[in-house]
């Protein structure tokens, strides 16, 4: 059976530890939120932008009729 002071020890260290973690989720939910400003920022530049128009493709030159021999 675990002591008194054993149970008090591992529930400090379950703190730190939910703790950190909170820490983290915090921190990524805000770059997240960065990021999400970005990407809305970055598709509305696309939208404003024109698009360029396509060049037409090079036509591949003609083959050469070889006659046939009998």
């Amino acid at each position: 059976m675990a002591t008194a002071r054993q149970i008090q020890y591992r529930l400090g260290q379950a703190k730190k530890k939910l703790t950190k973690l909170n820490k983290d989720v915090a921190a990524t939910k805000s770059k997240m939120k960065g990021l999400d400003a970005l990407l809305k920022k970055a598709k509305a530049a696309e939208k404003a932008k024109p698009k360029p128009k396509a060049k037409p493709k090079a036509k591949k030159p003609a083959r050469k009729k070889v006659a046939k021999k009998k």
